[in-house]
């Protein structure tokens, strides 16, 4: 079966289904007979050149296309079938030719293509399989009878023996002239071999010496051992001295563990009792205030009463001393009196009364002067105390905008510089410590400010934070007290006294301090030390000193933070815990927080600067409106203080008016306000009498609740005493601690430091025993030290070397001898199996040339026999003759009878005749070599009709003979019609 696209001109050729024995390819010139021959070839790995159709595969290739395809099934079965129970009954070969020329092939079964072709007999380069016009007319149609005597070795495949006959033989003549040059180099060798023998021989004394010194070698890798192993014993002690003190320092942790806990017992004991005595003084605090006011308001009350009662004494004496005055002037007036006429008296009593008629209106004007006089000064005492609140609070809200002011500057400078958010002069005093550290004045660099160290894990905290840490976020930390000297003298530069930050002394640690035992551990809400991300140790340890922040929680809640802290009893270890708008909470009290925006912590640096620029526009028009207010306050205040002296002045007016009214009215007036002063008197007295009880009884009140307040705070001062007592105590507790469990660390970093010097050694040690018995595998009792033995290798090693000065180095000749032997008996070796395989191969090719000319002799008369018997066909007569020597073949063919003329050369004969001559031959050569399939392009061409016609029943006699054997014939058209006609 025969498949073919995209080859040479054809797009497609076939499906082609080939009978078993003979088939015919028929089909004009151009149609594709050769092509199928063609692509045959290639599709069993056939070379291009085989085809003779050109140099490379992509000639192959349709133009145009990318490609060509050929695919050949071939039948596997029969008694010659390669493993049908495995490959099948058929094996079909695919042959891909790209356009470059390259070509790959794939097979429906389990081998290769060279297997197939090697297992099958396959030869598409052999003319006896596979003959194409080229190759007929190259050596058939040739008069050469050197290219026919080629023809007949390449069918034969006796022209592929004598080439590797002809290759061995260079190869042995190669090889000849390679033992030629190795005997005389194996002279060389063998001299050069005797000379270091001989060398050997010359230095035989040094090898005592040799000995002795790898005896002593043996014995110093065993010393070592021993001395590694001595040293061993030291560390091992060490260790168990050391591990047999961990139970002291556990049972001092947990004694001193046990004096912690009850001393935090201890001060909690002593702190709820002070948290009590405070709520009971903080229960009395607003009686208190409450009775002072009372008392304020009482005591304000009686000296008004009493006030408005001197005020009427003194009126009254001034009546009085008026009414003494005004009897003289009467008296004296009357003695006057006696001496004026009637007509004068009764002018006089006219005008009196008419005078005593203006007194009234006088009076009458001057009660409602004194009415709006009392207004005005009422007015001006209440705009007065406005105004001075109204003053307080303008240097409040200035006060705040002044702050406010300096923070938004801060956080605006922070943008460039963050660390300006803990104050202007900061990045200033950082620089100043850096260079006084480098200078060397600080023994450890101080650490701060502690907040520039702190970030958030969660930023609705921040303010929380910022609450409890308060002014730590600005402090510094100092390893020792003379840096804080250091450090104080750099602020005094930066900062006015009392407004540096604080400085806390505390000695670094690389390590935070483990404080899970006393921590607080909530399922919901973080601590303070876990909400944190703390990049120092430092300043995670100073934050747990100073302000306990594994004990405090952080809720977000406020209500949630109530119920965790006050509605049930507090988590383990929890003393407070901050909500996320800054309150304090703690078991029995709660503290709102006056700060409504982080100030230090703050990511988000725009929206603190956008808020604190609101804040700052606001305070400034609260300030704004307090300005305006305070001047029209002052501006009301002035016009009624005008007011009021200018009523002043009337009343004045009024009162020289009065006094000018006739003296016995005045006398009489004087009087009536005499009585009415002293009932007003009596009155106030009995006032004051009653505000006095009043007041006394309130004073009396106000002095119990001092009284048991001041008692609470005796008691409470001793109880302070006690919880600072307690808390130095707990603090004491926790330095003992801490300094026993220091003390452990480094008892057990020692232990462990041993520990790994034993290792190290114990590692050591194996060293030393695996070298040692790779020198000495027996270890050896050593009694010696390793310094005696190093003493006498060296003694030994110089005497040795010495004696190599003298005959040279005894190793370097050893190796030597060794080498030239190894060299020699290798080169002798190599000669000798050369010589050998060199006769050995005269033997066989001997042999191998008797039956290659015996084979030769036997495929000559069976081509000669067979060529006889089918010119005996027709009644020809012929004769082929070899001429091995020389590479020729002669074929001499006679039509006719053979008595009747004599052989002629093919030269001599027709078209046909010669013709059938070659079909002959080619018979011939099938008879005499075997392939599973025959195939001939276009043999018929120069026959004619009688010549053809014979030709092919001889062919198709043969392939009727062979039926396991595939014939292919390729035919023109053209003659297929005229043998048909």
């Amino acid at each position: 079966f025969h498949d073919i696209s995209n080859f040479m001109c054809h797009s497609m050729l076939g499906p082609f289904q080939f009978g078993s024995n003979v088939n015919f390819v028929v089909g004009n010139n151009g149609s594709g007979k050769s092509a199928v021959l063609t692509a045959l070839i290639v599709g069993l790995g056939g070379k291009a050149t085989t085809t003779n159709r050109g140099s490379s595969l992509k000639v192959f290739v349709k133009d145009g296309e990318t490609s060509a395809d050929v695919s050949i099934t071939l039948r596997n079965q029969g008694k010659d079938a390669f493993k049908p129970g495995v490959y099948g009954s058929s094996i079909i070969v695919t042959q891909h030719i790209s356009m470059d020329g390259s070509r790959s092939y794939k097979l429906k079964s389990k081998t290769g293509l060279a297997i197939l072709c090697f297992i099958f007999n396959f030869k598409v380069d052999n003319p006896v399989s596979v003959l194409t016009q080229e190759m007929s007319k190259h050596f058939l149609q040739s008069k050469n009878e050197g290219d026919k005597y080629k023809f007949f070795m390449k069918a034969t495949q006796l022209e592929q023996m004598k080439a590797d006959y002809s290759y061995i033989m260079e190869t042995k003549s190669r090889t000849n002239d390679q033992i030629g040059q190795g005997v005389g180099r194996l002279q060389d060798l063998k001299q050069h071999y005797v000379e270091k023998e001989e060398r050997y021989k010359s230095i035989a004394f040094v090898s005592e010496m040799q000995t002795n010194l790898e005896d002593l070698k043996h014995k110093m890798a065993w010393a070592v051992v021993n001395e590694t192993e001595k040293e061993m014993k030291p560390i091992k002690d060490s260790i168990d001295i050391e591990e047999g003190r961990n139970e002291k320092y556990d049972q001092k942790l947990n004694e001193w563990q046990v004096k912690v806990n009850e001393a935090e017992e201890k001060y909690k004991a002593i702190q709820d009792k002070l948290e009590k005595i405070s709520e009971e003084a903080q229960a009395l605090q607003p009686q208190c205030v409450c009775l002072k006011a009372d008392v304020q308001a009482k005591r304000k009350a009686y000296n008004e009463a009493e006030a408005h009662y001197n005020r009427s004494r003194t009126e009254l004496k001034r009546l009085e001393k008026d009414d003494e005055q005004l009897r003289k002037r009467i008296e004296e007036l009357k003695n006057s009196a006696d001496q004026v006429s009637e007509s004068e008296k009764l002018e006089r009593q006219k005008k009196i009364t008419q005078l005593k008629e203006q007194l009234k209106i006088v009076h009458d004007q001057a009660a409602m002067m004194v009415q709006e006089m009392d207004q005005f000064q009422q007015a001006i005492y209440k705009s007065k105390e406005e105004h001075a609140r109204l003053k307080r609070e303008e240097l409040d809200v200035k006060q705040a905008l002044d702050s406010k002011q300096r923070h938004l500057k801060e956080l605006t400078d922070s943008k460039t510089n963050r660390l300006k958010r803990f104050g202007q002069h900061v990045p200033v005093l950082l620089e100043a410590i850096e260079d006084a550290h480098r200078k060397g004045h600080f023994k450890r660099k101080p650490i701060g400010p502690l907040g520039a160290f702190i970030s958030l894990k969660d930023a609705e905290l921040t303010l929380a934070v910022e609450t409890c840490l308060k002014s730590l976020l600005q402090a510094f930390c100092c390893d020792n007290h003379h840096d804080e000297r250091t450090l104080q003298t750099l602020m005094s530069k930066f900062y006015p006294s009392g407004y540096r930050p604080q400085i806390i002394v505390s000695r670094f640690r690389n390590e935070v301090y483990d404080v899970r035992p006393r921590s607080v551990h909530h399922p919901e809400f973080p601590s303070v030390l876990t909400a944190l991300e703390i990049d120092n140790a430092v300043v995670a340890n100073c934050l747990i000193d100073m302000r306990s922040i594994e004990t405090i929680l952080l809720i977000k809640s406020n209500q949630k933070a109530r119920e965790v802290m006050q509605s049930n009893r507090p988590p383990k270890n929890c003393r407070e815990a901050f909500t996320a708008e800054g309150d304090q909470v703690f078991e029995r009290r709660y503290y709102s927080s006056d700060n409504t925006r982080p100030k230090f912590l703050s990511k988000d640096v725009e929206a603190e600067i956008s808020h604190l620029q609101e804040e700052v526009e606001n305070k400034m028009a609260q300030l704004s409106t307090f300005q305006h207010r305070l001047r029209s306050i002052e501006n009301e205040t002035r016009q009624n203080e005008d007011y009021l002296n200018h009523c002043r002045r009337q009343q004045k007016e009024l009162q020289v008016e009065i006094r000018n009214t006739p003296l016995e009215d005045e006398a009489q007036e004087n009087k009536y306000k005499m009585e009415s002063v002293k009932r007003d008197m009596e009155q106030q007295r009995g006032k004051m009498e009653e505000l006095k009880n009043i007041l006394r009884v309130a004073e009396h009140k106000l002095e119990e609740i001092k009284e048991k307040l001041h008692q609470v705070e005796e008691i409470a001062s001793p109880v302070k005493d006690e919880l600072n007592q307690a808390d130095l105590e707990v603090e004491k507790s926790k330095h003992h601690w801490q300094h026993y469990e220091e003390k452990q660390k480094e008892h057990l970093a020692s232990i462990k430091k041993l520990k790994g010097e034993l290792a190290a050694k114990e590692k050591e040690l194996k060293e030393k025993i695996a070298q040692a018995t790779q020198i000495c595998p027996q270890r050896i009792e050593v009694n010696r030290t390793v310094k005696s033995l190093d003493t006498e290798m060296n003694r030994l090693r110089d005497k040795i070397n010495s004696e190599r000065d003298h005959h040279g180095n005894r190793e370097e000749i050893i190796k030597q001898l060794l080498e030239a032997k190894e060299k020699y008996q290798d080169a002798e070796g190599k000669v000798k199996n050369l010589k050998k395989f060199i006769k050995l191969l005269d033997q066989i090719m001997t042999q191998r040339y008797k039956m290659y000319q015996q084979f030769r002799r036997c495929l000559t008369l069976r081509c000669k026999l067979y060529f006889d018997f089918l010119l005996c066909q027709r009644s020809y007569s012929g004769k082929m003759s070899f001429d091995h020597k020389n590479e020729t073949l002669s074929i001499t063919v006679q039509p006719g009878d053979i008595n009747k003329a004599a052989l002629n050369d093919m030269r001599s004969l027709s078209g046909g005749e010669r013709s059938f001559s070659t079909v002959c031959f080619i018979l011939s050569l099938w008879s005499i070599a075997e392939s599973p399939f025959r195939c001939l392009d276009e043999f018929d061409v120069f026959m004619d009709m009688v010549n053809r016609r014979i030709a092919m029943d001889m062919m198709l006699k043969m392939a009727d003979s062979q039926r396991h054997r595939q014939f292919i014939f390729s035919k023109s058209r053209r003659h297929q019609e005229e043998e048909e006609d």
